[in-house]
């Protein structure tokens, strides 16, 4: 599952200001997701009443959690975060390359190795990438999740915001790298009458996955964008 949260704020009118982590655990408690990636997680905010809604999240749905810190915020931390019903370990956060312009924000590539089985592991991955309307920072960032990812040697999936459509330049190089889990994908964004896919999950090109689905949830209260859930099967080798 990936799931740009909104920093738990419902976007709705009549809810601005309000934080409900109640809101987003329930919506992923309903997909039943093995691995969720998380985008725009506050830890210890004051906008959000100085919760750290990696561990909120991670504690209602009885999941392990990685959180990955991006920037300074509001008094605390936000950024990106992993959720996993399987056991975590050599979990990193990378840094990923922006230009000089006076609005980029610096984003992340979080990622961590999953325990599914007895002697089986797979690597998980949550990104949020630039959302400015130029493309030169998603380009860069692609390229260099590319990079970070060439010599991965377990099975790798890699989901979150590339705020980037289908077409693009960036979803070309992400393409390049990795097979997202549909072709014709529906639409993410905005929440009512949404018109762009900019949420994406892949796996690395040659990984031993099975796209068994690909879905959106038309949720439409939680979040100012709708979750994406796809099922892998991992082939046996």
């Amino acid at each position: 599952m990936s799931y740009n949260i909104h920093h738990c704020n419902p976007p709705s009118k009549q809810k601005e200001g309000v934080i409900d982590v109640d809101a987003i655990a329930k919506v992923i408690a309903k997909q039943k997701p093995d691995l969720v990636a998380l985008q725009e997680v506050d830890v210890n905010t004051r906008r959000s009443g100085n919760i750290n809604q990696a561990v909120l999240l991670a504690s209602q749905l009885k999941m392990n959690f990685y959180f990955g810190k991006a920037i300074d915020h509001d008094g605390g931390d936000y950024g990106v975060a992993i959720l996993s019903r399987f056991p975590l370990s050599e979990q990193q956060t990378f840094k990923l390359p922006k230009n000089n312009e006076a609005k980029a924000e610096q984003r992340v590539l979080a990622i961590a190795t999953v325990k599914i089985a007895d002697g089986l592991f797979i690597r998980f991955a949550s990104t949020h990438l630039d959302a400015q309307r130029s493309e030169d920072n998603r380009i860069l960032q692609t390229k260099e999740i590319n990079r970070l990812t060439a010599k991965e040697t377990l099975p790798l999936v890699l989901a979150g915001d590339l705020n980037a459509e289908p077409g693009s330049e960036s979803i070309g190089i992400f393409d390049a790298n990795f097979t997202r889990t549909c072709s014709d994908c529906g639409f993410t964004i905005p929440v009512i009458n949404p018109r762009k896919t900019i949420d994406h999950i892949g796996f690395k090109t040659g990984n031993p996955f099975k796209i068994v689905s690909h879905e959106v949830i038309p949720e439409r209260y939680a979040s100012d964008h709708l979750p994406i859930v796809a099922l892998l099967e991992l082939e046996k080798q």
